[in-house]
Formats: structure tokens, C-alpha cells, sequence
């Protein structure tokens, strides 16, 4: 009997230790885990990068961008790089710690107002410091299609590039970019937008292009375009898969008919295209739809609020689904997507063999960029220069 208790005591021991063991592995096991999900996510944060904003001269000296108030205050302007892609950067004024947007004002004179605007609706207005201490506007000087160059201006009136430059030395041009082709493109603060100012990668024929001699700003009625000598550009959009092959990008209606999707070229700058979807009368705007869905849906938008697919078509007439695929900071990735899961880029080519890559572009930090006819927009489908 004793001998057996001293058994029964025996097992219990060991049956005890074995539980000890297995409580500290799993302890272990879930701490381990735990610190690889901490670690996975620092990984993906990335610290604001902050580009200097600086006029350029023809001597090559870069003379400091700042924000100056009516009380002469003034205020630092940085584009701020916040993701892994640098092609489409915000500009904004910083305070402590705080960003504000940098936006051009509708003006009734030629050139437009570079402003930076708080969250209080102070203005400061954008100007070059020579070494003299002389302060030159930054301005809107002239629009090509959907982009409007800027420039800092001399009092001899000689215009001088607006860079951004990174720590390690890349450089960005700064511009003018338009969602909406009127001359208004919204309401911020009690002040009137034209464009939205963001820094992009350089364009190659953007620095030769002329600026038009002073005149008188055209009317435009709402709805209307501002009629242009430029003869329009039709670019395509491709899925390009992995052997070159180039695919068709078509739109489908609901009941099933088939659209051209394009970039469309209505200037002579070719760094910020739109893309439509082309139908008799008319053209709709594509855009990146606001989802819950792990890639986002693309779609044309029909006058009446109808929805277009946008797909590419392979050689054996299969339909592949065009999708925002990814986000780096305002930029949205645009993939064909087949069965497989396989990802293909999507390109425009211009007849002359030029090449942009299609993105998405955010303007805004929120969520839904607009709506349009009740469809929750996410992201602007466009063509850029990367």
C-alpha cells in the first residue's frame, strides 16, 4: 500500500511538471507572438520625410519658399513625404508640429496666389528670399490642362523654377493640380480654390513650356470647357502582363456593351492626365470607388449615376477586374488582376510611344474624396509621370 501511494505521489508529480512546462511554452509561444505583431507594425510606420520647397535660379543658387502674413510672421513650407512613393507629395505649411494645406486662390489677374491656409483661416502667401532679403511671389503663372505651373517672379519679371528637394537629393516639381476643369475647384475657409499645390516627379517638356503673355482672363460658363488651339491626344490604357504582352482596358455597361477607356491629352503637359471612359455624346469620369472589399472597385460613372466595369481582356476574350490594389500615402496602386491572383501593371501609351503609369491620387485626408450622383468616391483615376 505504501508503495503504491509512493507511486500515486510520483505521477502526480510528474503530471504536475508536465503542466508547469506546457503553461511556460505557451506563455512563451503567445509572448513570442504577440512581440512579432508589435514588431510587423512598427515596421510599417514611416516617419514624415520633409523636402525643402526652393526657387531655383538660372545661377543655380536655390533661394528659401516661406509663408508671410499681412503682419510680415512668417511660416516654414515643406512637401512632406509620408509613404515609400514620391511621385505625388503634399505641400504644406508646418507650425508646430501642425500641417496646413498650401492651395492657389481663384484670382480675377493673371496670376494666381499661392497661399497656405491654417486650421483658423489666416492666410500666408507664398514668397522666394533672395540673399538680399528680397521677397519674390511664388504664383500661379500659367495652367496647361489640369496642371498650373508655378513660379517665383523676379520684379524684372524673370520666373524661376519651384523644386522640391529631398535630404538625399531627389527633386520634385512643385504645381498646381485641378480635379475639376473650372476655374473654382472648391470653397476652403471662405476662400476660393483653384488648384491643390503638390510636389511630383519632374516632367521632361514641363520647364521649356511658354508662358502666355498677359491677357485678359475668358469667361467660362459652368459646364463648359475654356476653348483651346490644342489639338486633343488620346492616349491608351493597357494591362501590361509579364512576357510584354499589352492588353485591352475596356468599360461594360450593366447590359454588357463595350466602351473604350482612355487618357485623355487636352495640352501640351502630359505629367497629370485624365481618364475616361468614351460614349456616344459624352465622356465619364473613372474613379477608385470607396469599399469595404480587400481590393478597391473601379468604375465609370454614368450621367444618371450608372455604374461601368472597368476590365482588361486577355487574348482568349477572359475579362480580368481592375482594381486599386494598394496605398502609398496619395497614391493608389492600379492592378489587373487575374484568377491566379497574379498582378498586372496598368499603363497609358501615347501614340508617339511616351508612357505613364495609371494611378490613383487622393487630394484629401479623408476617406470619401467626393460623391458623385450618390457614389462614394475614393481616389481620382489618372495618368502620371513617375
Amino acid at each position: 500500500m505504501k508503495k503504491l501511494n509512493l507511486l500515486h505521489i510520483r505521477s502526480v508529480c510528474v503530471y504536475l511538471f508536465i503542466l508547469g512546462f506546457l503553461f511556460t511554452a505557451c506563455n512563451n509561444s503567445a509572448s513570442k507572438d504577440k512581440t512579432t505583431k508589435t514588431d510587423t507594425e512598427e515596421v510599417k510606420k514611416v516617419n514624415d520625410i520633409l523636402w525643402n520647397v526652393k526657387a531655383i535660379a538660372p545661377d543655380g543658387k536655390s533661394l528659401e519658399v516661406k509663408g508671410f502674413n499681412e503682419k510680415g510672421e512668417s511660416i516654414d513650407i515643406k512637401a512632406v513625404q509620408n509613404a515609400d512613393q514620391t511621385s505625388f507629395l503634399d505641400v504644406n505649411a508646418i507650425e508646430n508640429g501642425n500641417k496646413f494645406p498650401v492651395k492657389l486662390l481663384v484670382s480675377k489677374t493673371q496670376f494666381s496666389p499661392v497661399t497656405a491656409i491654417t486650421n483658423t483661416g489666416d492666410t500666408y502667401e507664398l514668397k522666394a528670399i533672395t540673399p538680399e532679403g528680397e521677397k519674390l511671389d511664388v504664383k500661379g503663372v500659367a495652367r496647361f490642362g489640369y496642371v498650373v505651373m508655378i513660379k517665383a517672379i523676379t520684379k524684372e519679371g524673370e520666373f524661376y523654377g519651384v523644386k522640391a528637394i529631398s535630404p538625399t537629393g531627389e527633386l520634385n516639381d512643385i504645381k498646381g493640380i485641378k480635379i475639376n476643369f473650372q476655374d473654382r475647384e472648391m470653397s476652403l475657409k471662405g476662400l476660393n480654390i483653384h488648384a491643390h499645390v503638390k510636389a511630383m516627379h519632374p516632367a521632361a517638356n514641363e520647364d521649356d513650356l511658354e508662358i502666355p503673355v498677359k491677357k485678359k482672363k475668358k469667361k467660362v460658363k459652368k459646364g463648359e470647357k475654356e476653348k483651346s488651339d490644342f489639338e486633343r491626344i488620346i492616349w491608351n490604357i493597357k494591362a501590361v502582363t509579364p512576357d510584354g504582352n499589352n492588353l485591352d482596358i475596356k468599360a461594360f455597361d450593366p447590359e454588357g456593351n463595350t466602351f473604350d477607356v482612355k487618357a485623355t491629352q487636352d495640352s501640351k503637359q502630359h505629367s497629370f492626365l485624365n481618364i475616361k471612359v468614351l460614349v456616344e455624346g459624352g465622356e465619364l469620369p473613372v474613379k477608385i470607388m470607396q469599399s469595404t472589399y480587400e481590393y478597391a472597385p473601379i468604375k465609370a460613372i454614368g450621367t444618371d449615376g450608372t455604374l461601368y466595369d472597368i476590365k482588361a481582356i486577355t487574348d482568349n476574350k477572359e475579362k480580368l477586374d481592375v482594381k486599386g490594389i494598394s496605398r502609398s500615402g496619395n497614391i493608389i496602386h492600379v492592378k489587373a488582376v487575374n484568377d491566379n491572383g497574379e498582378l498586372f501593371a496598368v499603363k497609358a501609351f501615347a501614340p508617339d510611344g511616351k508612357l505613364n503609369a495609371v494611378k490613383g491620387v487622393k487630394i484629401f485626408k479623408r476617406e470619401v474624396e467626393l460623391k458623385i450622383q450618390g457614389n462614394p468616391v475614393y481616389a481620382h483615376l489618372k495618368a502620371i509621370n513617375e
